[in-house]
């Protein structure tokens, strides 16, 4: 089989074949690199650091009220604890009580805990379902102009009320024929 780019001469394939070696090495090396850096930044992030072996002083819990397409939703429980990581954001039961820890006081958002279920949690919330426009969230029941970048605080009640693409979509369908046959 002739490869167009390793030529017909084997000095010339030779010399093609050390430098795709070196440029794949390189890459791998890249590639390892920036996967250590990157590890090495997460690990003071609270939303991407498992608690269990820290201390944790600021402690905050709120309750959240879920509501999708008008319907009353469950909050799961579990939501940030995997086997041998509890992170900053989790539920234990599915009472609705989202509970928040760090070292210091952190600006813990309700987007964080929703980024929190999507990425550890097996059913993780469909935010790209999501109608953002369309949804709202209270806070002690008055809507947050801040969304999902509103800020928990301890004891706070909040009612997230979400309106999905599919839905959305659904109202906008007629069902019904173009005409109705008169009544006998």
């Amino acid at each position: 089989m002739f490869i167009p780019f390793l030529g017909g001469d084997p000095i010339k394939r030779k010399k093609n074949l050390k430098f795709l070696g070196k440029v794949a090495l390189l890459g791998l090396a890249v590639y390892l690199g920036a996967f250590l850096i990157q590890g090495e930044l997460s690990q003071g992030d609270p939303l991407k650091t498992c608690i269990d072996n820290r201390e944790t002083p600021y402690r905050i819990s709120v309750t959240m009220e879920l509501i999708i397409d008008g319907n009353k939703a469950d909050i799961p429980a579990k939501i940030g604890i995997n086997e041998g990581c509890t992170h900053t954001l989790y539920t234990i039961s599915d009472d609705g009580v989202i509970y928040a820890e760090w070292e210091e006081e952190y600006p813990f958002e309700v987007g964080h805990f929703l980024w929190t279920w999507s990425t550890y949690h097996e059913d993780g919330f469909p935010m790209r379902d999501m109608e953002q426009s369309k949804s709202k969230i209270f806070v002690n029941g008055v809507e947050s102009s801040d969304f999902i970048n509103t800020l928990l605080a301890d004891g706070q009640k909040i009612r997230a009320e979400f309106i999905t693409k599919a839905y959305e979509e659904s109202k906008e369908k007629d069902y019904l024929p173009d005409f109705l046959p008169p009544e006998p």
